[in-house]
């Protein structure tokens, strides 16, 4: 089964894939160049000095299921890349960052056109003021089926949670279409 994991530019895409995934990720990052000058915000990134080019990919086995996990390239210009990495996939989980809320709507815009259910999960920073999940669901105006938790994407354990309650999402979602279909052919 596929998750895909998308956000904004530095939002910690690929250090969530890396802490969850049971192998060693693949990663597209290249380093950033003069070109990305004036387009890429660093401004919360200092330390940034390589992007998501392609995607990032990597896998967790639970139980249950096999994860197939896929983090996509923050920047716009990548976004062509999205509709390949989001085919087929059962659920999305938006990393957002409170710092910098307005750069997951594109990604919350995109799984809603979609219909893919997603959840978002705030990515803790140390300089980050502290939101409630109910807090952030108001400021993002998301409708009542989709739900915000707190995470910190450099821990497997909270990346894990993460993953398992966009798993739990699919299976709601799936009972859903079921019982539409259901009712529809009675």
């Amino acid at each position: 089964m596929k998750i895909v994991v998308a956000g904004g530019f530095g939002v910690g895409k690929t250090t969530f894939v890396g802490s969850v995934s049971e192998i060693t990720p693949l990663r597209t990052d290249a380093l950033m160049t003069s070109a990305s000058e004036g387009i890429d915000d660093l401004s919360l990134l200092p330390e940034k000095s390589h992007t998501t080019a392609a995607m990032d990919f990597g896998r967790r086995t639970f139980p249950q299921a096999v994860l197939m996990i896929f983090g996509t390239p923050g920047q716009d210009r990548f976004w062509f890349m999205w509709d390949e990495l989001a085919e087929g996939a059962i659920a999305a989980v938006v990393l957002a960052d409170t710092r910098r809320l307005d750069d997951c709507f594109p990604a919350i815009d995109y799984f809603e056109g979609r219909g893919t259910p997603f959840l978002v999960a705030v990515n803790q920073f140390p300089d980050a003021y502290d939101y409630s999940p109910d807090e952030v669901h108001v400021a993002l105006g998301l409708s009542d089926r989709v739900p915000v938790m707190i995470c910190d994407a450099r821990t497997g354990s909270s990346a894990t949670a993460v993953l398992v309650r966009a798993m739990d999402l699919a299976i709601e979602h799936a009972l859903t279409l079921r019982s539409t279909v259901q009712g529809a052919s009675t």
